[in-house]
């Protein structure tokens, strides 16, 4: 469904030229700036109306990834009772970070910080044959974890999004082959979200399973430490003191330890839930046998947080093509009778062709104007001033490669769409 064209002075974006005080990480400080988030208290962060719009975009994104792997979205309960997770003992592997109470039932509950346990218990009570197998489910859902060291702004927070997936499947064979699917899935959605990850083999820790890969993103912010070749970019685990080794891969190459953010995580889990809530199926001799599991996470608001880290400038973000709040601004240098129609004007065959717009209409001055559009990093800026427009010229200028071009006034839609469709 197309929306209607955004005017800035009707809008919420609240930006702030100042660093917020007690911000150590770039993102951090961007998100708020730039208008995208608010802190509630630490941890804990509104998403605004910009900030949503990039949320939803990414979303957007890993659906369109999970449903082309075959995967169907659900929707899990935040709420959750504690003997669930008593069954798998995991109330007490993860019990520093989860919130527990009890409600008005005398029932005890917790906030899930993760779904395994539900997922696992969903499936029991519809999956009974080898007939209804494979099956792969995901939602995209608030996560809860009681941080005691909240860090980064939203790459570490007490509240966050996750998407998570759970394939199960009747045999090895079955789990090995929606693993595969899944870690190429991945591999598109970090891709088409602007970013280059590192993929390493990985410990299950307190998930479980014999097989785990984790993808990262190199960046300063980042809580993993990675070993990454500097000639053929072969990548590890960091389990090493030294800053240097040689590559196992090449024999040129020595191993970089790298800061990285960790992004997404995927799992060969096996029996292990399964096992615990009793899941089985009836195999075509009518043997029971336990269905085995797959899981896959990726830290959705993570993503948010990592794009702006490796994709910024010293003026502000700069956001990749498919994850950008809107497509292009039409920014009004002047207050004129002139210049709003002709906004609309183009705003409205952008908006007709499927680009999302914003015109910035406000009564700011210039300086203020141009200093906003690069700190909210909308790819690309169509620029009305009088001076130009006597020439019957308009300005376009490209946020990431700083690039001003002069299309006449006439040719100015028919222009941008050749620089549209060329750069995507």
């Amino acid at each position: 469904m197309k929306e209607n064209v955004i005017y800035w002075s009707k809008y919420f974006i609240p930006t702030t030229k100042e660093i917020p005080a007690g911000t150590e990480a770039a993102s951090h400080q961007l998100l708020l700036r730039a208008g995208l988030v608010n802190m509630l208290t630490s941890g804990v962060y509104s998403y605004l109306p910009l900030g949503l719009r990039v949320l939803r975009r990414v979303e957007d994104i890993i659906r369109e990834e999970m449903n082309r792997a075959g995967a169907c979205e659900v929707f899990l309960p935040c709420l959750q009772p504690i003997e669930l997770w008593q069954t798998t003992k995991r109330d007490e592997a993860l019990k520093e970070i989860m919130i527990r109470f009890k409600d008005n039932r005398g029932r005890e509950m917790c906030l899930g910080p993760t779904h395994e346990e539900v997922i696992t218990a969903l499936v029991k009570d519809y999956v009974q044959s080898y007939r209804q197998l494979p099956v792969t489910l995901y939602q995209i859902q608030t996560k809860f974890r009681d941080e005691l060291r909240t860090r980064f702004g939203i790459v570490r927070a007490n509240e966050f999004m996750m998407k998570d997936a759970y394939s199960f499947d009747r045999d090895e064979t079955g789990l090995k082959k929606n693993y595969q699917l899944m870690y190429e899935a991945y591999e598109k959605v970090f891709q088409r979200c602007g970013l280059k990850v590192v993929i390493v083999k990985a410990d299950s820790g307190a998930m479980g399973g014999d097989v785990s890969h984790e993808f990262l993103v190199i960046a300063p912010i980042g809580e993993d430490h990675v070993l990454q070749c500097d000639a053929c970019h072969f990548a590890m685990g960091s389990s090493m003191s030294t800053e240097q080794a040689a590559c196992p891969q090449c024999q040129n190459g020595k191993l970089q330890k790298q800061i990285a953010i960790e992004l997404g995580h995927v799992f060969q889990l096996g029996t292990k839930y399964t096992d615990a809530l009793k899941v089985v199926f009836l195999d075509e001799d009518g043997q029971q046998k336990p269905i085995i599991m797959g899981c896959y996470g990726i830290g959705v608001s993570r993503l948010v947080a990592a794009i702006i880290e490796t994709n910024r400038d010293d003026a502000g973000i700069v956001w990749p093509r498919e994850v950008a709040p809107f497509d292009v601004e039409i920014l009004l240098v002047q207050d004129d009778p002139q210049l709003t129609p002709l906004a609309q004007s183009y705003a409205q065959q952008l908006q007709e062709v499927g680009l999302k717009v914003l015109v910035d209409d406000r009564l700011e001055s210039p300086g203020r104007k141009f200093k906003d559009a690069d700190l909210i990093g909308i790819p690309y800026r169509i620029i009305l001033g009088k001076r130009t427009l006597q020439e019957g010229k308009v300005e376009v200028k490209d946020r990431k490669t700083l690039a001003t071009t002069m299309f006449t006034k006439n040719d100015l839609i028919k222009e941008f769409l050749k620089i549209w469709k060329a750069t995507c």
